[in-house]
Formats: structure tokens, C-alpha cells, sequence
């Protein structure tokens, strides 16, 4: 009789792996490093005996032993997960408000699905969004108007009074229109945009991580224009009114389309951070450190060139 060696990690390897479409996509998931989740997956194919997916295919295809592992894993992981959150209910009581502020333009185009998915899970928690975007969103956690701030970079001087919780990283990309001069070079960098119309957001420039971290050390300082809407900067940008610089997940499907073209911006292209900040009360609370998770996983596996912090 064959001992059984099967664990909820294997299982919730084999749905990470199919959700993320790779090896290395679905080790970042984990947080475990690539070779250690390939030993993993080897020592549950030498037990089986068989192969549980197809190596060279990308996504991965799963063997009948690997396709029936999921079956398991996708029924008992969201038994198992929601006993943990029903314990949690019952321990720490029911109820509670996760209200939410932002201080990117572009938050709603993940933030909308991990909200659906936290709400499915937490239906008793009060959900809401703080309206308007807001330049200092960790001050509204101060003043009691908000539970949550999404932010795009720790402020150390926070560090003590403001418990940061990472989401993901991301690249943005210079955007420019079908022609343009600047669409010779491989990638873009601060003295490129001298000349430029910056199309941006209505917002102070420490919150462009453009101006902050590439125009402003360089002491480059273009002329500019602002919009509220993504649409209308893309739609500027294919008129040949000015360049933005947006996150590629933000943009990918106009760049596909055509709509627009796309540069990295600098030799190993511009990195940009989400965070999800609160005040330390609130992080021991199971419902943040649920919706922290179910972001993490839903912008992960739904955005394109996402990896996590």
C-alpha cells in the first residue's frame, strides 16, 4: 500500500502553478525560490510515478495523475480556507470595516477584482472605498477616515506609527504615438523627455515615480499637461500632444492594439511599488491580512508583468 506523502503545500503548488502559467510565475506566488518548488514537484512525480504536467509547454498542460490532484486540491483548499476564516469569526468576533484609500489613477484596474473576491470571502466586513484620490492617504488613516491606504512607497519616516504591507512591483513604460522620433531608441531616458510634453495625472510629482525617481534627479524638467482619465492621456499621447508613462498592466492592451507604442524608460526600465499601509492595530485583524493576500494573488495572476514584493 502506497504510505501518502500528499500536503495542502502540494496542492496549493499545483493550483499556483496552473493559475500562474510557469515555474517561475507560481515559485514568486509561493514565495519560495524555483529550484526548491521544482524539487518539490519531482518528489511528488517520483511517489506517483508519473509526470503531473508537460515541462515544455507554457502554460503548463497536466498529465490525468496532475489534472486529478487539481480536482482535489480546487475542492478541499476552499473548504480549508474557509474553516480558517469561520475560526477567525468565531476567536475574534464577527463584523468589522475595511475602508480604502488611493492615491493612484490607475488602482481601480486591480482593485475592483481583489474587492470582489475579498467581499465573496468576508461578507460581514463593510467594504468601501474613500472617494477621491488623495495625495496623503496615510493621513486619512491618522485622522480616522480610512483603514486602508494604498501608497507607492514606504515612507520611513512612517515606519514606526504605520505598518506597510507589500503588494507588488511593477514596470512603466514611456508611451508615445505611431512616428515619433523617439521610437528609434531601445529605451528612453531623462534627457529624452527635456523637449516632451509630459502628459500625467493631476497629482504632486512625488507621486510620478517618472518625475521622482528619473526626471527630478536628473534636474530634467519638461513641459507639462494633466488629465484625471487614463483614456484621455492615451488618447492625447496618439494625437501626438505630449508622452506619458504609465504601468504596463495598465496599458497592455492599448499597446497591443496598436493604439499606441511603448519604451522602456532607462537601461533595466522603471520600476514602480504598491503597498498596502495601515495603522498596527488593524494588521493583526484576520480579514487585512486576508484582503492583503487576495490582492497579492488576484493582481498576480490577473496583471501582466506583475511580480510580488
Amino acid at each position: 500500500m502506497m504510505q501518502s506523502i500528499l500536503e495542502l503545500r502540494h496542492l496549493r503548488t499545483l493550483q499556483a502553478l496552473r493559475d500562474s502559467g510557469s515555474l517561475v510565475r507560481a515559485a514568486q506566488l509561493l514565495n519560495l525560490t524555483q529550484s526548491a518548488l521544482s524539487h518539490q514537484v519531482k518528489l511528488l512525480e517520483e511517489r506517483y510515478g508519473a509526470p503531473l504536467f508537460e515541462r515544455k509547454s507554457v502554460p503548463p498542460q497536466f498529465s490525468a495523475a496532475g489534472s486529478r490532484l487539481l480536482q482535489l486540491a480546487d475542492a478541499v483548499l476552499p473548504q480549508i480556507e474557509a474553516a480558517e476564516r469561520d475560526v477567525a469569526r468565531l476567536v475574534q468576533g464577527q463584523g468589522g470595516q475595511l475602508r480604502i484609500a488611493v492615491e493612484c489613477h490607475t488602482c481601480f484596474d486591480w482593485l475592483m477584482p481583489a474587492m470582489d473576491a475579498f467581499r465573496a470571502r468576508w461578507p460581514e466586513v463593510e467594504l468601501d472605498i474613500v472617494s477621491g484620490f488623495h495625495a496623503d492617504p496615510v493621513g486619512l488613516l491618522h485622522q480616522g477616515r480610512a483603514d486602508v491606504a494604498i501608497v507607492s512607497e514606504v515612507d520611513a519616516g512612517d515606519a514606526a506609527a504605520v505598518d506597510h504591507h507589500p503588494l507588488f512591483a511593477f514596470e512603466i513604460r514611456a508611451l508615445l504615438a505611431h512616428g515619433h522620433a523617439l521610437l528609434a531608441r531601445p529605451y528612453l531616458e531623462a534627457q529624452d523627455f527635456a523637449d516632451q510634453t509630459l502628459i500625467t495625472y493631476p497629482v504632486p510629482d512625488e507621486m510620478l515615480d517618472l518625475v521622482r525617481q528619473v526626471l527630478e534627479p536628473a534636474g530634467v524638467r519638461p513641459p507639462r499637461r494633466t488629465t484625471e482619465l487614463t483614456v484621455a492621456m492615451l488618447q492625447l499621447v496618439a494625437s501626438g500632444r505630449g508622452v506619458a508613462a504609465l504601468p504596463v498592466w495598465a496599458v497592455q492592451g492599448y499597446v497591443e492594439r496598436g493604439y499606441v507604442q511603448a519604451r522602456p524608460i532607462g537601461a533595466h526600465g522603471l520600476r514602480g511599488e504598491l503597498h498596502a499601509a495601515c495603522l498596527p492595530q488593524l494588521s493583526a485583524k484576520p480579514w487585512l491580512q486576508d484582503f492583503v493576500a487576495v490582492t497579492r494573488e488576484t493582481s498576480f495572476v490577473t496583471l501582466k508583468g506583475v511580480e510580488l514584493l
